[in-house]
């Protein structure tokens, strides 16, 4: 038997283990409901085993094809796979902390408008690098900046607004786009819960992600589509992308992929810094970087995730039609979400705020008491948690406009439920009588 020959029926063996023992329990009611989980079938884990008899581990054929094909559906020039969103946040914002980028380089102590309604790490790489984030309020009920409060952001100090898509709905991203581009500012989308959302602007449509300076995405289980671990940073920017690169693999100069070397010609005969005439290319650092790539093996699953995708979009926007139409009933009870103005969103999940008199508490212990999963909107107030004890007794280190109302009123009110591709209408229909029973029992 051949090499070929062999892994053919270890593949084909694979397949029939995956269609055989991975098929999930057709729903009844009374089963948990989770807020999400993944959708597969055996093509991930075929490609999974595929990756794994080559032991390559570490990037290669599978990564660079999976970034080819996810900028190809983004409709955008530059993908970089990483080991997860958090480091595609991280990586986003260190890119911008570059030499290469002069005057526009974010310095320790430069402003980075934001909001603290949201996941905190869209804020953490901006307080590690010494910035400062500055947060102002947010909407209700599109749960995303409040646009009106940028002008009384900006400051001299102001470099970059750097915000995520709420839940899957876009921010205004003409609003922002336009005061970014009049004050001369970076905008980095967080698009780690938005993937497959469309924004027009200007006549055309594009992906969320792709309208600003970088975009991120997170492909975590619970999100659109998975890779167990994993994310990607996105730009149509070459400079950007050269310093990703950079910034991603160790903070190196070279541009040789792992196992690769010497594609420049120039490995032994180039100056660099103080170090000594022809010195390695391969072991030159034009950054202070990290190693945040992906394994192939993952890459491997998001190739067979990525074929899916579009499905899943549609999926997503169902159930959100279908559980929107459903709860109307208790709109007087609950404020329902609304996406923003000239946004097709791709949901990442269903977002109720409870109206007064209306007790969150009780609503989820009943929800949850009868097996439905449910979520606050991640941080409520990221300013109140224990992470900013320290600066908040300091009285420094990050900035508020204004009143964080509406922040405050999704952190003590607001509650999302799920609506990812594997729900059916049957788990759709008792959720709602679910969510229905416990705001009328209030």
């Amino acid at each position: 038997m051949t090499e070929q020959e062999a892994r053919a029926e270890i593949l084909a063996k694979v397949k029939e283990y995956c269609d055989t023992y991975h098929k999930k329990k057709e729903y009844e009611t009374g089963d948990r409901i989770p807020y999400a989980s993944r959708v597969y079938d055996s093509d991930e884990m075929t490609n999974l085993v595929d990756s794994a008899l080559e032991f390559w581990l570490t990037a290669g054929r599978y990564t660079a094809k999976f970034e080819k094909e996810f900028a190809k559906y983004l409709g955008v020039r530059f993908c970089s796979l990483v080991n997860s969103g958090s480091s595609a946040n991280l990586l986003a914002f260190a890119t911008l902390t570059s030499p290469l980028l002069g005057n526009r380089r974010i310095f320790r102590g430069d402003e980075v408008i934001t909001v603290a309604a949201g996941f905190p790490t869209t804020v953490t790489p901006v307080i590690q690098y010494g910035a400062v984030p500055v947060f102002v309020d947010v909407t209700i009920p599109q749960y995303n900046i409040d646009v009106t409060k940028l002008e009384d952001a900006l400051s001299e100090k102001t470099k970059a607004v750097m915000i995520a898509h709420t839940l899957g709905n876009p921010f205004d991203l003409k609003a922002v786009k336009a005061f970014c581009d009049k004050h001369d500012l970076w905008l980095v989308e967080d698009n780690c819960d938005a993937l497959g959302s469309r924004y027009t602007l200007d006549g055309m449509t594009y992906f969320t992600g792709t309208v600003g300076d970088l975009g991120t995405s997170s492909f975590y289980p619970p999100h659109h589509m998975t890779m167990g671990e994993g994310g990607a940073v996105y730009t149509n920017d070459p400079l950007l992308n050269k310093i990703v690169r950079s910034m991603r693999d160790w903070g190196r100069d070279c541009i040789c992929a792992s196992g690769q070397d010497n594609l420049c010609g120039h490995r032994f005969d180039g100056q660099f810094g103080e170090l000594p005439q022809g010195y390695d290319h391969k072991y030159v650092y034009s950054h202070f970087g990290y190693n945040l790539k992906a394994t192939d093996m993952q890459a491997a699953v998001g190739c067979a995730q990525l074929e899916k995708f579009p499905t899943f979009v549609e999926r997503r926007k169902h159930n959100f039609t279908y559980l929107r139409e459903k709860l109307e009933c208790v709109s007087d009870k609950l404020i329902l979400p609304v996406p923003c103005e000239n946004a097709d969103p791709s949901w990442f999940g269903f977002i109720m705020t409870c109206r007064e008199g209306v007790d969150r508490k009780k609503v989820v212990a009943y929800v949850e008491g009868h097996g439905v999963q449910t979520r606050n909107l991640f941080a409520g107030n990221l300013t109140k948690h224990p992470c900013f004890d320290e600066l908040r007794a300091a009285g420094e280190g990050y900035r508020v406009v204004g009143e964080l109302t509406r922040t405050d009123r999704i952190m003590n009110d607001s509650f999302w439920i799920g609506v990812y591709p594997g729900m059916t209408d049957a788990m759709l229909d008792d959720m709602a009588k679910i969510v229905i029973e416990a705001v009328r029992l209030q």
